[in-house]
């Protein structure tokens, strides 16, 4: 049963990983396109996509490095994984434009380095 968890974790953070990744491209694409070429502004700048994948990186994050912190007691991945979706929420707070992405981008890799971590600790 303890091996099914660690698996089970592994995944959830690679998939955190993966999520995180996704979104950093989402941001600078969105910003890139609209601003750039004045496209895609309806469905890029939607703030249900916004609020949907804090939603998902919240969950994600607490299901992973919940369990990792749960299993090996370490801290760090979850300080900087906090501190990364409050840099996310911070970029769902100020509005569309270039200092949501930067907040959003910190974000997002701060998540992903909480991730990253709580796999090096097993």
């Amino acid at each position: 049963m303890d091996r099914l968890l660690v698996t089970m974790r592994g995944h959830f953070d690679r998939l955190g990983v993966l999520l995180s990744c996704l979104c950093a491209v989402h941001c600078v694409a969105g910003v890139v396109l609209v601003a750039g070429l004045g496209i895609g502004g309806s469905v890029l700048l939607n703030p249900a996509i916004h609020k949907v994948g804090l939603l998902v990186a919240t969950i994600v994050a607490a299901i992973a490095i919940g369990m990792g912190a749960l299993r090996h007691r370490r801290r760090r991945p979850v300080v900087v994984a906090m501190i990364g979706l409050g840099f996310m929420g911070g970029g769902l707070a100020v509005g569309h434009g270039t200092l949501e992405m930067v907040l959003t981008v910190i974000g997002v890799t701060l998540v992903a380095a909480g991730h990253f971590l709580n796999l090096r600790k097993g």
